[in-house]
C-alpha cells in the first residue's frame, strides 16, 4: 500500500516534464526564449550597459552613421541611438509588466469565477468583457490616455484594459472546462470554498493555457506601445523608447532612411520572439510538437 502515492507523483513530474522537454526539443521556440531572457537582463541592467547618457543631445554630431564612439550612430538631436536603444528596452521591458500584470488582475480572477459559478456572475462579466472586445483596440487606447494624459503608465493602462478581456475569456473557458470535473463536485460536497477550489484547482489546470495566451498578449502590448509613443501619446520625451526612436527617426527619412533600421529591428524582433515562443509552448503543453 506504500507504493500508490509514490507512483502517483512520478506519473505527474513525467508527465510535466514530457511537457517541457519538447518545448526544449523546440530549437526555434528555445532560441526566441534566450532572445527574450536577453531583453530582460538589459531591462534589468541597461543602465550599466550603456555608452553615453541616452538624454544627452550634441548638435554637432547630429544624424551621424556607426562609429568607435556610437556604434549605432546618432540621432536627429545628437543622442546616442546605442545607448538610447538599451533606454527603450528598458521602457518595453517596464510595458509589458504594467500591461501584463493589469490584465491579469483583471481578466484572469473574473474568468475564472465566472467559468465556476455560472448563471447571472457569468453572464455579467462575459456581457462586458464582450462589449471591450467589440471596441477598436488602437481606438480604445487612444480614448483611454485622451482621458488619462499621455504618458508610459496611463498608455499601459489602456493596454492592460485591451488584453484583460482576452485573458477573461480564456480563464472563463478553461474554468467550465474544469468544473465539470468529478473531483470538483467532491471538493464542494465536502464544503470547500469557490476561493479554494479557483487557488487549489481551476487555476492550476488552466495554467498552460494563459501561460500561451500571456505571450501573445506581451507581443500586442509591445505593438501598441510602440504606436502610443509614436504618436506622442506615450513616454515622454525626452524618454525614449522604440516608438518614439522610429517617430524621430522618420522625421529625418530625408536625409537617410537607415536611422529606421534600429527601432524597427527591435520591435519585430521582439515581437516575432514572444509569437514563436507562444506557438512552442502551444505545441508543447497541447501535444503538438515533435511526437504530435
Amino acid at each position: 500500500m506504500s507504493a500508490g502515492p509514490p507512483k502517483k507523483s512520478g506519473v505527474k513530474r513525467f508527465r510535466g516534464g514530457r511537457k517541457w522537454r519538447a518545448l526544449r526539443s523546440n530549437r526555434a521556440a528555445m532560441i526566441s526564449l534566450g532572445f527574450l531572457l536577453l531583453l530582460v537582463f538589459v531591462g534589468i541592467f541597461g543602465s550599466l550597459l550603456m555608452t553615453h547618457d541616452p538624454n544627452a543631445q550634441e548638435l554637432s554630431a547630429r544624424l551621424q552613421g556607426p562609429s568607435g564612439e556610437h556604434w549605432f550612430g546618432t540621432d536627429g538631436y545628437g543622442r546616442d541611438t546605442f545607448s538610447r536603444l538599451i533606454d527603450a528596452t528598458q521602457v518595453a521591458v517596464l510595458a509589458i509588466v504594467q500591461a501584463m500584470a493589469l490584465a491579469m488582475v483583471a481578466g484572469i480572477p473574473l474568468g475564472l469565477l465566472a467559468g465556476l459559478v455560472g448563471g447571472a456572475v457569468d453572464a455579467v462579466l462575459s456581457r462586458i468583457a464582450e462589449a471591450l472586445l467589440a471596441l477598436p483596440p488602437l481606438i480604445l487606447a487612444l480614448a483611454v490616455v485622451g482621458v488619462l494624459g499621455p504618458g508610459l503608465t496611463n498608455a499601459m493602462i489602456a493596454v492592460g484594459m485591451l488584453l484583460a478581456p482576452r485573458l477573461f475569456r480564456i480563464a472563463r473557458s478553461e474554468a467550465q472546462a474544469v468544473s465539470g470535473e468529478s473531483y470538483i463536485e467532491a471538493c464542494r460536497s465536502v464544503g470547500c470554498s469557490n476561493f479554494r477550489l479557483l487557488w487549489r484547482h481551476v487555476l492550476p489546470n488552466s495554467s498552460s493555457a494563459l501561460m500561451i495566451q500571456l505571450t501573445f498578449g506581451a507581443g500586442i502590448v509591445i505593438i501598441v506601445e510602440a504606436s502610443l509613443s509614436f504618436l506622442g501619446l506615450g513616454v515622454e520625451s525626452p524618454q525614449a523608447s522604440w516608438g518614439s526612436m522610429l517617430q524621430d527617426a522618420f522625421q529625418n527619412v530625408s536625409a537617410s532612411a537607415n536611422f529606421m533600421i534600429v527601432p524597427t529591428a527591435a520591435i519585430v524582433l521582439t515581437v516575432l520572439a514572444l509569437s514563436t515562443f507562444g506557438d512552442g509552448m502551444r505545441d508543447a503543453f497541447e501535444g503538438r510538437g515533435a511526437n504530435g
